[in-house]
């Protein structure tokens, strides 16, 4: 059995998701919730889901002690679900290709830093695109240009608001994050 952790700074709508997906699962679950926001949303999710959760602060993701946490709690790999901190070396080099993120935008376009949630959505409409989706990537030293895992694309109507986009993501996120997610655990040795 593997164990997930997964990071999150919101509401925590793609942690519930992941946990729910491995609850009768033989081959993985999520361990812990990890999140750098005392008063974010996910934080009551895991507890009503039964899930430990970690609060942290910025400096203890950079002084080794996230770190630390990881080990303690044994974990084989690391999901970022609408986490907004960079994830810092230490922990990438202990977990290489073993940390991925989802990003709401197809990438290589609408990510780097401040890019995220509804920015993301605005910018998709404001400049008028026609498509949008998601991006599963691995972990690097730099915002949103880790390796691709996988990308899965939504029309986009003429006249979506950002709010209609972010549910159309939001949806493809829900689905496909925990089978990727599920496909590379598969493949951990």
């Amino acid at each position: 059995m593997k164990n997930i952790a997964v990071f999150a700074s919101g509401s925590g709508t793609n942690a519930e998701n992941i946990v729910k997906y491995f609850q009768d699962s033989d081959l993985a679950r999520v361990a812990v919730i990890f999140c750098n926001r005392k008063h974010a949303g996910v934080m009551d999710r895991a507890h009503k889901l039964g899930v430990r959760s970690i609060y942290f602060d910025k400096s203890e993701l950079g002084n080794g002690q996230v770190l630390s946490k990881l080990k303690e709690s044994k974990i084989d790999f690391i999901a970022l679900a609408g986490f907004l901190l960079k994830i810092p070396s230490d922990i990438i080099q202990e977990y290489e290709n073993r940390i991925i993120n989802i990003h709401p935008a197809l990438l290589p376009d609408y990510g780097g830093l401040g890019m995220y949630g509804m920015a993301i959505h605005a910018a998709v409409v404001e400049n008028q695109e026609e498509e949008t989706g998601i991006t599963i990537h691995y972990i690097n030293d730099d915002y949103d240009e880790g390796e691709i895992i996988f990308q899965e694309s939504v029309e986009i109507d003429f006249e979506d608001t950002p709010e209609d986009v972010q549910y159309k993501v939001l949806q493809l996120e829900h689905k496909h994050y925990p089978e990727v997610i599920e496909y590379l655990i598969k493949d951990l040795d």
